[in-house]
Parts: C-alpha cells; sequence; structure tokens
C-alpha cells in the first residue's frame, strides 16, 4: 500500500471503528455528539462556529446539538468576554463524565476485536496511536477550511 493509501485507510477504517464501537455498544447519541464534547475537552472553551467548522456542520445544525448538550447539561454556553455578541461554549464536569463513560464503553465493546494480537501487533498500533494524536493534535498552518 502506498503511503497515501495508507493514510486513507486508516482515516475510513477509523470511521468504520467508531460506527462498530457505536452499534456494538447500542449507543444510539449522534457521532457529533462526542466529537464535540471531545474538542471541548481537548482544546477547552470554544465560540459556536469555531465548534461549527471543526464539526464540519452549519452555525444552526451545531446551535441545534447544543441547546441539546446545555438541556442534557453536558456544556455550558456564556457570552463571550471578549465580543459580548458571540457566545462561547464549555464542556461541563457532567459532559466530561459523559465523554469518559463513553471512552470506557468504547474500550469495552472493542477490545475482544484485537484480543488475539500479539505484541508486535500492539507496537504498531501504539505507534500509529502515537503519530495520529500529535498529527490530529493542532491544525497545521495554513491549512485549508
Amino acid at each position: 500500500m502506498n503511503r497515501p493509501d495508507v493514510i486513507a485507510s486508516l482515516v475510513l477504517s477509523s470511521y468504520a471503528l467508531g460506527r462498530i464501537a457505536a452499534q456494538d455498544a447500542g449507543n444510539e447519541a449522534p457521532a457529533a455528539q462526542w466529537r464535540v464534547l471531545s474538542l471541548l475537552d481537548q482544546a477547552g472553551a470554544k465560540r459556536v462556529g469555531e465548534l461549527a467548522a471543526a464539526a464540519r456542520t452549519t452555525q444552526p445544525g451545531m446551535t441545534r446539538l447544543l441547546g441539546t448538550l446545555e438541556r442534557d447539561g453536558l456544556v455550558r454556553r456564556t457570552p463571550d468576554p471578549a465580543d459580548s455578541r458571540a457566545i462561547v461554549v464549555h464542556i461541563t464536569p457532567e459532559g466530561t463524565a459523559a465523554l469518559r463513560a463513553w471512552g470506557a464503553e468504547f474500550r469495552g465493546v472493542l477490545a475482544p476485536r484485537f484480543a488475539d494480537l500479539d505484541d508486535d501487533d500492539w507496537a504498531a498500533l501504539t505507534r500509529a496511536a502515537e503519530i495520529l494524536s500529535a498529527r490530529t493534535a493542532t491544525e497545521p498552518t495554513g491549512a485549508a477550511r
């Protein structure tokens, strides 16, 4: 497999793995919910527009999702101290707890799919996870939106 194909395979396999985990766990929450909570947990509070861009959705769509998350106590919206016309979204302790529970649930349902891997395979997956984590931690300078 050539390098561009490896990257494409990783992306598609990651999507498939997330879908399989949600199905196997019976988790009916929208994937966008977990993406938003993960982003807020990792990067801190964000404006609604920033969240919409990061989740590749419209601002009205993000506003609807945030309304649900706020009603569920998972996020809190406040005026932006730098611009009172804008809204900043924060993850709540309940949102952090839900995100941790979701991660534990998915680890549990996916573990059997990987139980037969040997140490070399685990080392390869560990290294791949480290590389992907480093490459996705921040957006490269000049990245297209």
